[in-house]
């Protein structure tokens, strides 16, 4: 049973799609893309800072366009009908979504830029931030985040919770953490996943009310309780609760194992999600296709 499973913000490097641009066929559709969402991606994936693709109206756009670029080359050539499933993290499940034909190519980037730009103007309204938090029990962490009003945002499995919230209450967890733990504030400019992102629901629903959601032909998990998700309407509608609610990238990989998963590829920028899986589905082979050097690898997964 292969997986195909799809980062999330924070996962792009600067110049991580340079390797594939030397190709003209992927040149060209990240041109396309760029066209169709009125951004440089072509630049922002060459020659951009690591501060300038970490602006969330640029990274979104950004990591969507790689996975869409990768997803063109693993699903060819017949090995769409092999792949048993799909799955993406945060704003990977928008790319998850184009991968299992519930949105076009076309819906899947004008519904990533609108989130983006929803997401960042509720960003700028409260000053918050989100910091990573590794090891420690779990009961006890969430009992101290309540305590200094953070939420959980990102519940990643393998022992790692993306925590949000106030800055001072940020810092106030890193100064003194949850025994057994280690807190590593991350640089992005919100509390995604959380209340504070409660304002960018309603302009997204006004977008997914415009898209034509086609059922999935491929199976797709969703990142709000891990469940499977078969009607296309109910997953788009769940994208858009998704900005305001914890990811449960641990129920995703749980259901993963629970279906039987034999194997993982990663569509680019790879690395995070088979990091994640390495540690939560212990055993399970994985392709993380970082470049188009990779490809060969994901195949090889694939037709066995």
């Amino acid at each position: 049973m292969i997986v195909i499973v799809a980062p999330g913000q924070g996962s792009q490097t600067p110049g991580f799609l340079e390797p594939w641009l030397a190709e003209p066929r992927f040149a060209d559709q990240l041109g396309a893309i760029s066209d169709a969402v009125g951004i440089d991606l072509v630049a922002h994936g060459t020659t951009s800072d690591a501060d300038t693709i970490r602006d969330t109206r640029i990274a979104q756009p950004l990591i969507v366009a790689a996975g869409l670029l990768t997803l063109s080359a693993l699903l060819a050539d017949g090995r769409r009908d092999k792949i048993d499933g799909i799955a993406g993290h945060s704003v990977g499940e928008i790319t998850a979504a184009a991968g299992a034909g519930i949105l076009s190519d076309t819906d899947a980037v004008t519904f990533v830029r609108e989130r983006a730009n929803a997401m960042a103007d509720a960003a700028a309204l409260e000053q918050a931030g989100m910091s990573a938090v590794l090891g420690g029990d779990e009961a006890e962490l969430l009992a101290r985040l309540a305590e200094l009003e953070l939420s959980p945002a990102n519940y990643n499995g393998g022992g790692q919770i993306v925590v949000a919230g106030a800055l001072p209450a940020l810092a106030e967890l890193a100064a003194n953490p949850v025994p057994g733990t280690r807190v590593i504030p991350l640089q992005v400019a919100g509390a995604f996943h959380t209340r504070y992102m409660a304002p960018a629901v309603e302009p997204l629903a006004e977008v997914a009310a415009g898209i034509v959601a086609l059922d999935p032909t491929i199976p797709i998990w969703t990142n709000k309780d891990g469940s499977r998700v078969s009607n296309g309407q109910e997953f788009v509608d769940l994208l858009v609760g998704q900005v305001s609610s914890p990811v449960r990238w641990d129920k995703t990989m749980a259901s993963l194992g629970e279906a039987g998963v034999t194997g993982i590829i990663e569509l680019a920028p790879a690395g995070a999600l088979v990091g994640l899986v390495k540690r939560g589905l212990k055993g399970v082979p994985t392709v993380a296709v970082k470049t188009p050097d990779d490809l060969a690898a994901a195949f090889e997964m694939i037709d066995a």
